[in-house]
């Protein structure tokens, strides 16, 4: 709820901020002559950036175990089962959270996710391929992994800055259509064709720099998912795990809405490193092997 209430306000002084500059330059007084509600326009944008972020949140488990085919464990079937509901429930003590469903999905990759829309309403999902091909201390270090991301609150950022990033999306691109609909179409009249043309091309251009933002944020957060799981299961761990990782990289089976909150992610090169959502494995075993 703090995450919450901290996000909440930091974006209203970002608006507010905005407010005031609009104001002071006088950008205001100008789209209040051609029609346009500048205050309207951030309540606009406000709504739908953060209604689509918030529903996708509250939404975040049931989609991850529709679209994996994740089965939740409610009665160990096996000592393997035990093993993973043990194993999550002493890490989520020692991280101080609510005792996260536990699911297994079936994928031939060795990959595993977190997902939920609080820190105490949470889903650590496993692949079958992650059961076949890790040991137990590299799975419990996977595990561990997942288990940050919920006590670091990850899910609920992510959703909140996408929504600041959906918000200014909304508005900067509108108030460069409706500008350049004006000065160089020279069309008084609200929501001219020029409006519409160049405030879809400045949202898209606008979105790309919004994903790239994104995506700087969440590899931020798998460097700290992977120190909280040294945490908890100690470095040698972690650093095994991901080797693992590297050394079995293969394709990744998760849907798109998941594949943010898998244990790792794509590989690219070049500028298409901006859009990685996970770090490359070998910067994040250099990053723990750095700090312990």
């Amino acid at each position: 709820m703090k995450r919450i209430l901290l996000f909440v306000a930091t974006n209203m002084a970002v608006l507010l901020i905005a407010s005031i500059v609009m104001k002071v330059l006088g950008i205001d007084q100008y789209l209040a002559a051609s029609g346009q509600d500048f205050g309207g326009l951030l309540v606009f944008g406000a709504i739908l950036g953060f209604s689509g972020s918030f529903i996708s949140l509250l939404m975040s488990k049931w989609v991850a175990k529709h679209s994996t085919g994740a089965q939740v464990i409610t009665q160990p079937r096996n000592e393997l089962e035990a093993w993973l509901l043990n194993t999550v429930q002493r890490q989520a003590q020692t991280a101080g959270i609510q005792m996260p469903e536990v699911a297994i999905y079936d994928a031939p990759e060795i990959n595993a996710f977190a997902t939920g829309p609080t820190r105490n309403n949470s889903l650590v999902a496993v692949s079958t391929g992650l059961l076949r091909g890790m040991s137990r201390d590299e799975a419990e270090a996977v595990l561990a992994h997942e288990v940050s991301h919920v006590a670091n609150g990850d899910m609920v950022t992510m959703a909140l800055l996408q929504g600041v990033l959906n918000t200014f999306v909304i508005v900067l691109s509108r108030l460069i259509g409706r500008l350049v609909d004006q000065v160089v179409f020279r069309n008084e009249r609200e929501g001219g064709i020029g409006f519409f043309v160049v405030s879809m091309v400045a949202q898209i251009l606008l979105g790309i720099l919004a994903s790239i933002i994104a995506m700087a944020f969440s590899r931020h957060r798998e460097y700290r998912a992977d120190a909280g799981a040294a945490k908890l299961v100690g470095a040698p761990k972690m650093i095994a795990a991901l080797q693992r990782l590297k050394n079995n990289h293969g394709e990744n089976t998760l849907p798109e809405a998941v594949q943010a909150f898998g244990i790792s992610g794509g590989v690219r090169h070049g500028l298409q490193r901006l859009f990685l959502s996970h770090p490359p494995l070998d910067e994040r075993i250099a990053a723990l092997q750095s700090s312990h």
